[in-house]
């Protein structure tokens, strides 16, 4: 595995209101180099919003988030998807109407390196392959198990050649099996070395992918570190499971 080099993403002070809600609460964290991060904290505490934020998904109330120096905050999602982060989704979104290849092939034409016509068909069999999917390239969209659906969304990130890859909640929803082999999948992306947000609750993911953790709770981080040190931080311990 490749040790986390120099920061590549910086977010300071990311604030979004929705109204009088105050969503993420004045974030502020930098994400080296070749570094997995989990973003991690109990429901509804600021998570998938922060990652809409990096992502463009949704504009900041406040703040700046930085890549290499480039400001992502305020352009659009595909704009941002251009400058190298490209993500995967709590729900599974794919093309049902594409098939396997053309569903990979889309995230290479539109992310942040093009590749177009018989190039970009090869690299998206090459990704389909190396994921797991090479035996099934030629099957329909819809015929696809769960784990296999997010396999292909996770491929169709991938082809982008992403600089930061958010992948939020990837391994929810599967049963033990596809757990194991989905944390795998994870695990030889970090050991490629590949930057990441990971969102997820799976704790026995956490502590074995990433390299450190950021904890929210009510839209604001309250601990940052390993991730043995901030899941024995008393603190964390209260969010998750109260004060009794």
């Amino acid at each position: 595995m490749t040790k986390p080099g120099r920061p590549l993403l910086k977010v300071q002070g990311l604030t979004k209101r929705f109204g009088g809600l105050v969503a993420v609460d004045t974030m502020t964290f930098d994400v080296h180099e070749n570094e997995v991060l989990g973003l991690i904290g109990p429901n509804g505490s600021g998570k998938t919003t922060t990652m809409n934020l990096i992502s463009g998904a949704f504009p900041p109330s406040s703040g700046s988030i930085t890549m290499n120096g480039r400001r992502l905050s305020g352009l659009p999602a595909h704009k941002i998807a251009r400058e190298g982060v490209a993500r995967t989704f709590q729900l599974v979104r794919i093309l049902p109407g594409l098939s396997l290849i053309d569903n990979v092939v889309a995230g290479a034409a539109f992310g942040h390196r093009k590749r177009w016509g018989l190039e970009a068909e090869q690299f998206a069999r090459d990704l389909l392959e190396r994921i797991g999917l090479g035996d099934q390239i030629h099957l329909p969209v819809g015929s696809l198990t769960y784990i296999d659906q997010k396999r292909l969304e996770l491929a169709r990130a991938l082809a982008s050649e992403p600089k930061v890859l958010l992948l939020d909640e990837w391994l929810a929803g599967l049963n033990p099996t596809e757990l194991q082999d989905g944390i795998d999948l994870i695990s030889q992306l970090r050991q490629e070395g590949r930057t990441i947000i990971l969102v997820e609750h799976v704790m026995d993911a956490i502590r074995s992918l990433c390299d450190r953790c950021i904890v929210m709770n009510s839209g604001a981080k309250i601990a940052e570190g390993t991730p043995s040190d901030v899941l024995s931080d008393p603190e964390v311990i209260r969010a998750y499971l109260g004060d009794e």
